[in-house]
């Protein structure tokens, strides 16, 4: 008698997961206040997208700030997610908190340098 074949779990280990990659050009400094994200203890920025992820995942953010001709790499994590038809009428995307290292701080620096008075503002941002 013929017996179905019994299903066998894939055992081989898994392809290593390759983060997302980001380039993130924020022009003025009033998109950069909306972007920043300063309740992340290292830092964050939040990045518009349509794209999925999940908290947790892997992103490389090449980042430039306003009248600063440099790019700033950031491998950071998704932990922020504002989703499609949110309420506010939000932009959908993600949050991506920097690591805690020193390029992160020197650019959380650079950035809180930037936006100067206006960080302590109530106006609205991307997130909160």
């Amino acid at each position: 008698m013929n017996q179905p074949a019994t299903p066998v779990a894939n055992t081989a280990p898994a392809a290593p997961h390759r983060p997302s990659v980001i380039q993130l050009a924020i022009k003025e400094k009033g998109a950069l206040y909306a972007a920043y994200i300063p309740l992340f203890a290292d830092g964050g920025v939040f990045i518009p997208t349509t794209r999925e992820y999940r908290l947790g995942d892997d992103v490389y953010v090449l980042l430039t700030l306003p009248e600063d001709p440099q790019r700033y790499p950031v491998a950071g994590k998704v932990a922020w997610i504002t989703p499609a038809r949110a309420a506010g009428n939000r932009s959908p995307g993600v949050g991506i908190r920097f690591p805690a290292d020193q390029k992160s701080r020197q650019l959380k620096a650079r950035i809180e340098d930037v936006l100067g008075t206006s960080l302590g503002a109530d106006r609205p941002t991307q997130t909160i």
